[in-house]
């Protein structure tokens, strides 16, 4: 053992030592290149060949969706033909009112034929069915034309009936999306900056969103599918914005299309935008939380005072009742 150490530390020994380990780095330099793979080409390929993927997915979804939507028009053949031959689509319709229905959640063609037909007919259906009961089953005698007037005034409010079902549609919707966007946008954050892709990070947000607001994992997962298949990505968050509209949604939206046409960064923006929409929520809680003492000084007036007082007062008019 000691004469292989005292071998090993000989100079010539030495010197012949750090020659052939340099020989061999620079053998394995000049080699590693071409004994590598080319693991650039290797992810290109799977994120074209999951793109692909993803893009066939969403096709067949949408496909499916569009038979379902086939099928209930042909249910609603009735309402489309109404629609069609009274022309309501050009007299009661506009472009706000195909943005309402969307907004809403109602996205297909028959949907939009259903609310045409019941914005024309229950006008009708109230009108005789208030004037049979205000001319022949109600019993109090009031002037005609008071009971023309409320006749009319109960056709009137079936004819914007359909307007306030679909604005009260439209505002639960808006009120989930605004109460989870801004944990949307967290979890969107952490995808971006953990290396997933944009496709990718709304399709995981969406799974995980998903219970605390299926309209929001709605919205996403049809974003991911209009990214998939449309020209324009700009398009696709042009439409999310459409759809939801709200205005924290607009600004994230306006963020990601500048972030695709410029590319800046798109983690700091998004942590900008997530902190934003969590101090609108927070500053909304807090109106609220303001609100509150001017809308119980009424119900405080009505059932509460009476009932003090009684209980400071009652015990003395007992008294003064027994003592007269």
């Amino acid at each position: 053992m000691g004469n292989l150490i005292q071998a090993i530390t000989e100079p010539q020994n030495l010197i012949a030592i750090f020659a052939a380990v340099a020989m061999f780095a620079t053998l394995l330099t000049i080699l590693l290149p071409y004994l590598e793979q080319d693991e650039f080409a290797t992810r290109m390929k799977s994120a074209v060949t999951e793109r692909e993927q993803i893009r066939a997915r969403e096709r067949a979804r949408m496909l499916a969706e569009q038979k379902k939507g086939s099928l209930k028009q042909n249910n609603t053949g009735t309402m489309k033909d109404v629609v069609d031959r009274l022309n309501l689509k050009k007299a009661l319709a506009d472009d706000n009112t195909f943005k309402n229905l969307v907004m809403a959640g109602y996205r297909r063609q028959s949907h939009v034929y259903v609310f045409l037909f019941f914005r024309s007919v229950l006008p009708l259906i109230l009108l005789i069915v208030a004037g049979i009961y205000f001319f022949a089953i109600s019993p109090t005698e009031r002037p005609f034309m008071i009971k023309v007037c409320f006749t009319m005034g109960t056709a009137f409010i079936g004819f914007y009936a359909p307007n306030l079902y679909v604005k009260s549609q439209i505002q639960k919707r808006q009120a989930s999306i605004r109460r989870a966007w801004p944990d949307a946008l967290d979890l969107m954050l952490i995808c971006v900056e953990s290396g997933m892709s944009l496709e990718a990070a709304f399709k995981k947000v969406a799974v995980e969103i998903g219970i605390q607001s299926p309209e929001l994992a709605e919205e996403l997962t049809l974003a991911t599918a209009e990214l998939s298949y449309l020209d324009e990505r700009r398009k696709a968050f042009e439409n999310l914005a459409i759809r939801t509209g709200l205005d924290g949604v607009k600004n994230v939206t306006m963020a990601l299309i500048q972030a695709e046409r410029y590319g800046t960064p798109l983690g700091t923006a998004l942590r900008v935008l997530a902190q934003e929409n969590r101090d609108a929520r927070m500053a909304a809680a807090e109106k609220k939380a303001a609100a509150l003492p001017p809308k119980l000084t009424v119900p405080m007036i009505v059932f509460f005072l009476p009932v003090l007082f009684c209980v400071i007062m009652g015990p003395a008019m007992i008294r003064v009742m027994a003592a007269l």
